[in-house]
């Protein structure tokens, strides 16, 4: 079986191009170029950012980016472990039943002494709770039941939209100290044995409570156990609503809008921020509060707005944006090397009735 690995760096290699070269021109930090050479999955803080990041590093080298993809999903496939039940093994036909009888009660005590002993084990790791560093991270799908489960950086919450035809992606942004959740929103900080109401789709009604009821204030690795309720049914709306869209000749901006993706409906987006050097950064999601924060060098960014973005950036030089509409990835150039700029990323509804999804410059 070919390996997307092995295609990657022989691709590299023919064109005789240094990966401090291309960590520069397509702002995806070395070792994470290095580890998807070598298929080590371990240094990414999850699955989004590899997928992301292999599509990103294939295109450069003008590599078929859904082949590669392909072969990362059938080597995943291949790893999973199989079902106990298919590798089994098939017992004899015939025995003497002098032998079957001891036979079954020998294996019932040892069962049993192993059941006892692994109880036992339990009770004593409950106690004193140790957790390895090196867990993969994660996506669970949250229903109307209670969600509780200990959680670590980079894993996912998936929360469904209520047109059923996807779901809003909660990511685990912070497991030290306090507990820090990205959504559509913004993202919010909760407290250990604090009790917080979110408001996911920024229309001010809660739609989800969120506990913190164990993190560490010293061990990020330890992850925290939460749980969680949602409110109305389970189910956020993820559609944007058609009154909140502008039409395009209502926008009052001296630069033209650039069109980055169009439909015939609008619908959540995802934006990633890779910051290749230090800048203050400020976003705003939708209608919530604008939250501020200074980034530096292989830090990310990432938010799925519901109608649009606001972005306030000190250096543009700094940043690359990738914007992921209706599963398709697009590589965004804002502004110029070393300037100050506001733009906007959202949708907006043309003349002809197509919803598109716009960069504008704001004066």
């Amino acid at each position: 079986m070919e390996s997307y690995g092995n295609l990657l760096r022989t691709a590299r290699e023919e064109k005789n191009l240094d990966l401090d070269k291309i960590s520069r021109e397509i702002s995806i930090e070395r070792r994470y170029l290095e580890g998807l050479e070598s298929e080590d999955n371990g240094v990414f803080p999850g699955e989004a950012y590899l997928t992301g990041f292999l599509r990103n590093y294939a295109n450069y080298l003008d590599l078929d980016a859904e082949f590669l993809l392909k072969l990362y999903r059938n080597k995943q496939i291949q790893e999973s472990p199989l079902p106990q039940g298919l590798y089994g093994k098939r017992r004899p036909r015939f025995l003497i039943p002098g032998i079957i009888i001891p036979s079954v009660l020998l294996v019932g005590f040892v069962i049993v002494l192993s059941i006892l002993l692994l109880e036992k084990k339990k009770t004593d790791v409950d106690s004193d709770v140790v957790i390895s560093n090196k867990v993969r991270n994660k996506q669970y799908e949250l229903t109307e039941k209670k969600f509780t489960q200990r959680v670590y950086k980079g894993d996912q919450l998936l929360v469904p939209s209520a047109d059923g035809e996807g779901h809003i992606v909660l990511t685990v942004r912070d497991t030290l100290s306090s507990f820090g959740l990205d959504t559509p929103s913004g993202i919010y900080y909760v407290e250990l044995s604090e009790e917080s109401e979110i408001d996911l789709s920024g229309n001010g009604v809660s739609d989800m409570i969120l506990y913190v009821s164990d993190i560490s204030s010293t061990d990020e690795s330890r992850g925290a156990e939460i749980s969680v309720l949602l409110r109305q049914g389970g189910f956020v709306q993820a559609s944007t609503s058609v009154d909140e869209i502008p039409l395009a000749s209502d926008l009052k901006s001296a630069h033209q809008p650039k069109v980055i993706h169009e439909d015939n409906r609008a619908y959540p987006f995802t934006i990633n921020a890779s910051f290749r050097g230090s800048c203050l950064f400020r976003s705003k999601v939708d209608r919530s509060d604008s939250v501020e924060g200074y980034f530096t060098r292989g830090e990310v960014f990432t938010a799925t707005p519901q109608n649009g973005i606001r972005l306030w950036i000190s250096n543009n030089n700094t940043v690359k944006f990738t914007i992921i509409a209706d599963s398709k990835s697009y590589d965004i150039d804002i502004g110029s090397a070393g300037q100050i700029f506001v733009e906007d990323i959202k949708w907006i509804k043309d003349s002809d009735g197509r919803y598109k999804l716009v960069v504008i410059e704001l004066d």
